[in-house]
């Protein structure tokens, strides 16, 4: 069975068609390339305009950890209870830091006092922590006596936390 001439149809011209497909391929790697060039302009930092502010350079922060220390709770239904807890103090500068590292045993005493004796009631939350980091930042910043400045401590950080 042929088919008569008269009711085939004829083939698409194949010029057309492949100048569809050679103007696409030619908008995809133009669009290709601009977005390459964007890339790489902005990863040198260039075009910045020159009336923005310049980027203030990420400063690394400085850490004094402290040895974990363990105090005795409140006692609470008759047994006894104790605190776990490690922590680190962030501080402002080396100038800070070498301040905490030289008086560690003084800010150690002073961390032990303020920990001993807390109910375990009230180191549950998270919001119980935080509020127990500002007291001991508090607590360590404080002078150590009326000739030195306010030690540069600016957080403190729990890598450690057990009530027991």
């Amino acid at each position: 069975m042929a088919t008569s001439p008269t009711t085939a149809t004829p083939p698409a011209p194949a010029s057309r068609s492949s100048k569809l497909l050679i103007a696409g391929l030619i908008s995809l790697t133009l669009c290709a390339l601009a977005v390459a060039a964007y890339a790489v302009t902005r990863a040198q930092g260039g075009s910045a305009p020159e009336s923005a502010p310049a980027r203030q350079a990420v400063e690394k922060p400085i850490f004094v950890a402290l040895e974990p220390i363990t105090v005795n709770l409140q006692q609470g239904e008759g047994r006894g209870r104790f605190l776990h807890v490690g922590m680190a103090l962030k501080v402002r500068d080396e100038k800070a830091k070498a301040q905490v590292v030289e008086f560690m045993p003084e800010l150690r005493s002073r961390a032990l006092m303020m920990l001993s004796n807390r109910p375990a009631e009230t180191l549950q939350t998270t919001e119980d922590k935080a509020r127990l980091a500002a007291e001991i930042q508090a607590e360590l910043s404080r002078p150590l006596n009326d000739t030195l400045p306010p030690q540069g401590i600016v957080g403190v950080s729990f890598n450690a936390f057990v009530v027991q």
